[in-house]
């Protein structure tokens, strides 16, 4: 099946009507809803002007209703109307807090967890590894090397440790120590 002239015509008409797709592919023979969707749409027939217009036809003719009919109440119907609308139903819902602030770059990092946080042992590994450490790029970085981030990233000296990692981790030792503590570590350091 092709769309002949008179067959994209045919659609034009009867979708200006108001004919849905599938009426229009049973009128036309050999093309399926599907495709008088799609031709539709590629047409750029999207907005039925028609339905459009016959909607904001019965408004104003309902508007236009109303009056005659209630002449004498008018005063007392207005602010009826009226103070629904102005009313809100309900307060708009509080902004979410699940997300976290974007900080642009370049600007200061908010605060890291502090140095009591993490045990000295660990500390002192993490400044003794990052001595020794590779200072790789993202680029470099391979499943097998040590992706621990160390500085800024807005900043030249930001850089990877790229150590061998530990087996299962995706950092060295020294940063795995850092990384992952128990949790019973962690609990008695804050207390």
């Amino acid at each position: 099946m092709s769309w002949t002239d008179e067959r994209v015509e045919t659609l034009k008409k009867m979708w200006g009507e108001g004919q849905s797709a599938s009426q229009i592919a049973k009128e036309l023979g050999g093309v399926t809803r599907n495709a008088v969707i799609g031709k539709v749409h590629r047409l750029g027939l999207s907005n039925r002007t028609t339905t459009s217009t016959a909607k904001t036809d019965a408004k104003p003719k309902a508007a236009k209703a109303e009056p005659k009919a209630k002449v004498a109440p008018k005063a007392e119907a207005a602010p009826k109307a009226v103070t629904p609308i102005a009313e809100p139903t309900t307060p708009p819902p509080p902004p979410s807090r699940a997300r976290r602030a974007i900080i642009p770059a370049g600007q200061p990092l908010p605060p890291q967890p502090s140095a009591n946080e993490i045990s000295p042992e660990a500390l002192a590994k993490v400044s003794e590894v990052e001595k020794k450490s590779k200072k790789i790029g993202l680029m470099e970085l391979t499943e097998r090397t040590c992706k621990w981030p160390v500085g800024d990233p807005a900043t030249e000296d930001f850089w990877f440790c790229g150590l061998p990692v530990k087996a299962g981790k995706p950092y060295c030792e020294a940063h795995v120590g850092v990384a992952f503590q128990p949790m019973s570590a962690r609990r008695d350091r804050r207390r």
